[in-house]
């Protein structure tokens, strides 16, 4: 099982549509550690860690989000796995 980190950016209608507390609840149903955070110019940054089909299906939710999101991209970076994280946070 090989572990991986992502870095997300995600715009378009991303806030305000709970698309944080899904990510968290998607996050954690595939064993996925890390946070999620509104930025101040309209989007949500993400980052994720865990092994790699945990991870992939938490970026391919992250392709949608919730009902009422309307993603218009979405940016992942590969960064190199640190194993920082005990949980998955929502920061503000």
């Amino acid at each position: 099982m090989n572990s991986k980190r992502v870095h997300l950016l995600v715009e378009g209608r991303v806030q305000g549509v709970y698309f944080r507390q899904g990510m968290m609840e998607t996050a954690e149903k595939n064993n996925v550690l890390g946070w999620v955070r509104n930025l101040p110019d309209n989007k949500v940054e993400a980052v994720l860690e865990g092994n790699d089909s945990n991870v992939d299906a938490v970026v391919e939710w992250a392709r949608f989000g919730p009902a009422g999101a309307v993603v218009q991209e979405l940016k992942v970076t590969e960064e190199k796995y640190v194993g920082e994280f005990s949980d998955f946070e929502i920061r503000y």
